[in-house]
């Protein structure tokens, strides 16, 4: 009974290893693969290496690529690089693939410098493509909103212009570079800038190119992440007189002042009429209060005992006479 506990116990044991072995077999055997692919393309990663970036989570197939391609391309790229801007969040394929085309362009683009560009959320391989081969933009971007560049001349004359900017990337200056919106912004306000000190519109039209030279000379791509190789323009209308319609609006506005300013006058010499009117009818009123106290003078003059009955009917002689003169010098007139 003894013996056939120990052959028991025995056939569960040898059961567990070959268990493990097959799990461990399975294993190796799907990193296999990886292992001797980088093996025969001479870009040695280690088994134990591959195995355990899965402890890691990192995904050991892309690793394993990235490192054959570099390697390849004369990169010497380990996988601790790789693995570190995989955790990261970077996108390690684009990040192999422009320093490929950097090297083969002769770029200079260290692996640190990629890589930080590309966690910095921009697009590190058109970046590279566009160093290469130089790529044209549109000012203004119509996907702005905007279709023309809207300028006037010293004339008054109103110009709208469209260029077209040609650039390519300046990688030193691309981590911490402003983008293109900011070369379109700068392009077209050199553009007004040019256009605005032109003394007339038709020198504009006559010599287009002068607006180009002018703009480049300003140094636009400073401080952008970009390098402008030229800027043309592609199209000048002339649109319509704004110094003649300013000049026409404001017309209308000094002569809405000007009649403000003549009925606030009007208005002021009505009240000062009606202040005169009320002037007078205040004096005349003082005049009957002071013929009002004629009468009360001269009864007190009869009851003093100076003035006599013979003074008074003189004094209405001569009243009178007064009148009658200034009847007939009334109807003489």
């Amino acid at each position: 009974m003894n013996t056939l506990a120990a052959v028991n116990l025995v056939y569960i044991g040898m059961g567990i290893v070959a268990f493990f072995a097959l799990v461990i077999i399975l294993i190796l055997f799907k990193y296999f693969g990886l292992w001797f692919q980088a093996k025969v393309s001479k870009a040695d990663v280690r088994l134990v290496d591959i195995v355990l970036m899965r402890f890691r989570k990192v995904d050991s197939t892309i690793i394993v690529q990235q490192r054959i391609s570099a390697v390849k391309s004369g990169l010497d790229i380990t996988t601790d690089m790789l693995e570190t801007h995989y955790l990261a969040g970077g996108n390690i394929m684009v990040v192999v693939r422009a320093l490929i085309a950097a090297q083969n362009a002769r770029i200079e683009l260290p692996w640190n410098v990629a890589t930080a560009i590309d966690l910095a959320g921009r697009d590190i391989l058109e970046a590279v493509n566009t160093s290469v081969n130089p790529k044209v933009i549109d000012c203004p971007n119509p996907s702005f909103g905007r279709a023309t560049i809207d300028a006037v001349a010293k004339d008054g004359i109103q110009l709208k212009a469209r260029a077209r900017v040609t650039v390519r990337t300046n990688i030193a200056q691309l981590i911490g570079g402003a983008t293109e919106e900011t070369v379109v912004a700068r392009v077209g306000e050199g553009i007004v800038s040019s256009i605005g000190s032109a003394d007339s519109h038709k020198a504009v039209l006559e010599n287009p190119d002068a607006i180009s030279k002018s703009v480049i000379a300003r140094g636009l791509d400073s401080g952008t992440a970009f390098e402008i190789l030229s800027i043309d323009i592609a199209d000048i209308d002339v649109r319509v007189n704004i110094g003649a319609k300013l000049q026409a609006v404001q017309a209308e506005a000094d002569k809405h002042r000007f009649q403000a300013e003549a009925e606030k006058r009007r208005a002021m010499a009505v009240a000062q009429e009606q202040e005169f009117k009320a002037e007078i009818q205040k004096n005349q009123a003082l005049v009957v209060l002071a013929q009002a106290e004629v009468p009360k003078a001269m009864a007190d003059a009869f009851r003093a005992g100076n003035l006599g009955i013979m003074d008074y009917y003189k004094m209405k002689n001569i009243q009178a006479d007064t009148w009658m003169r200034d009847s007939i010098a009334d109807d003489e007139v």
